[in-house]
């Protein structure tokens, strides 16, 4: 008889899978886009008007309009091919295939968030983001919950409580 070894109960299969090293699937194709390539808006652009698009069919879908022949193209019959993405920053323990993100959009934000730029500042508390969607989800909700000192002052964020001196 063989012995199981038990994983850890807060672990997925695949979380585990990926802790021992290996790919989830060997078969994956690894996608490693350059922070440039990454980080590019409206890689598809119409020669006549230069009007910019995010994905190619909607670029096929817009020739359309300047009567330029246009091609969809079809969905095969075949299995797609799993893909893995990793981040482009060589340190990262997610440019390691074993430690893949999802999908370009996940690689995307991963790489704003923990190597980018941080544009976006919440007014109230000063807070710095690199992904808009974050900045908006934080502005909603920032100053709702307050934290009084005991000097009076009212402070938004406990973190900022803990270190206020008076």
């Amino acid at each position: 008889m063989t012995q199981v070894r038990d994983r850890p109960k807060n672990r997925t299969r695949a979380q585990e899978t990926q802790v021992r090293g290996r790919l989830t699937d060997p078969e994956a194709e690894v996608i490693a886009l350059s922070p440039r390539t990454l980080l590019t808006t409206n890689r598809f652009l119409c020669e006549i008007c230069s009007k910019g698009f995010h994905r190619d069919q909607n670029l096929q879908l817009h020739r359309r309009g300047h009567n330029l022949p246009w091609k969809l193209r079809q969905r095969s019959t075949k299995e797609p091919r799993k893909r893995v993405h990793v981040c482009p920053e060589k340190s990262c323990i997610h440019h390691n295939p074993a430690r893949e993100l999802g999908d370009r959009t996940g690689i995307k934000k991963h790489f704003c968030r923990k190597h980018g730029e941080k544009k976006w500042k919440c007014e109230k508390c000063s807070k710095r983001y690199a992904v808009q969607s974050d900045w908006k989800a934080h502005s909603k909700t920032c100053g709702t919950r307050e934290h009084r000192c005991d000097c009076g002052g009212i402070l938004f964020s406990r973190y900022i409580l803990w270190y206020h001196y008076c």
